[in-house]
């Protein structure tokens, strides 16, 4: 299995190399921001994804009543409990792993500009002595290579990281119940003392992303109408038919709602009085 990740791994890295190369010798930008660059253009193409995550949670929120009655009804069997919450994703078209996606398809890109900042040097042809590469970044971190917490500057990102995991964990996880949210508020807390060891560049990429995700739910939230109401109307097969009520019968056998036929009027005669012939 590693003989298999390793050439994988060789080929990401590679075409992370390309990337920011041409972001650097063709749009002339600081290596820093040809990592901000690439972020932009990864989220750009992901944009399709991201609407479709959109339309996911909104369906999600929108029949997260009729999910709640499930739950509910088979909290004593998981299992029959998984099997009618994946029947009713199939019946109204919800697919609860679109959320995931872009997310997911962000990790390859991670691990590549992982591999490429860890060789940056052999990767490029910089001498460690070189004096003349700008690798710094607004002039607080000096080097997007070395580790997060190894400058002052990059307790700064580290801060800022946090503070844009939690509003884009706020904005994403807007389906999701009050326990659910405070928990993905609160992972990036702990997940700190991990990222504080990855190079600086990293960082400033995922601070990146998570600013796009940001503004993102902004733009949707003004945008985007409500979604109304689910119909009580539409059913599922779960949902018992409405008993239909017989119609009350009267004694003669027949519904209070039909008509009598109307029995025909025979016309009015009108006797006409006789002139009184006076005698003379």
């Amino acid at each position: 299995m590693m003989l298999f990740a390793i050439p994988i791994l060789s080929q990401l890295e590679t075409v992370m190399k390309h990337v920011l190369l041409w972001f650097h010798e063709s749009l002339h930008l600081p290596w820093a921001w040809a990592i901000v660059g690439t972020t932009v253009v990864v989220r750009m193409l992901l944009v399709p994804l991201t609407i479709k995550q959109i339309h996911s949670m909104q369906s999600l929120q929108r029949h997260a009543p009729q999910m709640k009655e499930i739950q509910k009804k088979y909290k004593h069997d998981k299992q029959k409990q998984n099997e009618e919450l994946m029947k009713f994703y199939r019946e109204n078209n919800i697919n609860p792993a679109a959320s995931c996606l872009p997310m997911l398809l962000q990790l390859p890109v991670f691990i590549a500009l992982y591999y490429t900042l860890r060789h940056f040097n052999e990767n490029f042809n910089i001498p460690k002595d070189a004096t003349n590469v700008d690798l710094s970044f607004l002039h607080f971190i000096p080097s997007i290579t070395v580790s997060t917490t190894a400058v002052w500057g990059g307790y700064v990102l580290l801060f800022v990281y946090v503070a844009s995991q939690m509003a884009s964990s706020y904005f994403m996880m807007t389906t999701a119940d009050k326990t659910q949210r405070m928990l993905f508020m609160l992972m990036p807390l702990f997940f700190v003392f991990i990222i504080a060891h990855f190079p600086a560049g990293l960082v400033l990429y995922w601070v990146t992303t998570n600013l796009w995700t940001v503004g993102q739910g902004l733009i949707t939230r003004r945008l985007v109408a409500k979604t109304p109401a689910p119909s009580p109307e539409r059913r599922s097969s779960r949902t018992p038919p409405k008993p239909e009520t017989a119609p009350a019968i009267q004694g003669d056998g027949a519904s209070p709602h039909q008509e009598k036929p109307a029995t025909p009027q025979q016309p009015r005669q009108v006797r006409r009085k006789k002139k009184r012939t006076s005698r003379r």
